[in-house]
């Protein structure tokens, strides 16, 4: 893709609120997050997906209909070749995002739903090689500064998520703001 071209190439919402235990789970799925990865590019087939993930196109045809049924997926656009149907599939939306609860309709969300696991397992490579950038601060702040803290780390998310793609190497970006209900305090001062 050009530096100017749109990404991804179709329609979409921005966000879209996970509500259903069905719809966490459909993502928690490091084969399904990668699909969903090569969807913020582009429109893809099944086939096209199958190739880029190297798995067979039986495989990734189930785990399409997996987003696809929990309304993550859908198809973008179709084409003829030969006699048959081509469906292109694309997200959604732009960002998905579960709710603070750990439930969804009543129904407990996955335990392993955790995007600190993933990037920890997708980031041992950079890391070993002397090429993860990372960082760690702490906070004693009010909850709502957190969330001001929150809305100017969601404005820099969506900047990157419309970064065009146009480089040759994919980079992971994890961020996270979270409560430490047992963080150490200093004693007030003594005068």
């Amino acid at each position: 893709m050009t530096g100017n071209s749109p990404v991804p190439d179709y329609e979409l919402a921005e966000t879209l609120e996970l509500t259903t235990a069905e719809q966490v789970r459909a993502i928690s799925d490091p084969l399904r997050t990668t699909i969903l990865g090569l969807l913020h590019e582009r429109a893809a087939t099944v086939t096209e997906l199958a190739t880029a993930v190297k798995r067979p196109k039986s495989t990734v045809a189930h785990h399409v209909k997996v987003l696809a049924d929990a309304g993550i997926l859908r198809i973008v656009r179709t084409r003829k070749v030969r006699a048959i149907e081509e469906r292109f599939y694309g997200r959604a939306a732009r960002m998905f995002f579960v709710g603070l609860g750990r439930q969804a309709n009543g129904v407990p969300l996955p335990p392993d739903f955790n995007d600190f696991e993933v990037a920890a397992e997708e980031s041992r490579t950079a890391y070993d090689a002397g090429q993860l950038r990372s960082f760690i601060r702490h906070a004693r702040i009010p909850e709502e500064r957190a969330a001001e803290f929150w809305q100017a780390v969601d404005h820099l998310i969506h900047t990157f998520d419309q970064l065009p793609r146009a480089g040759d190497t994919t980079y992971g970006f994890t961020v996270g703001l979270y409560p430490i209900l047992d963080y150490p305090t200093l004693p007030p001062p003594t005068a």
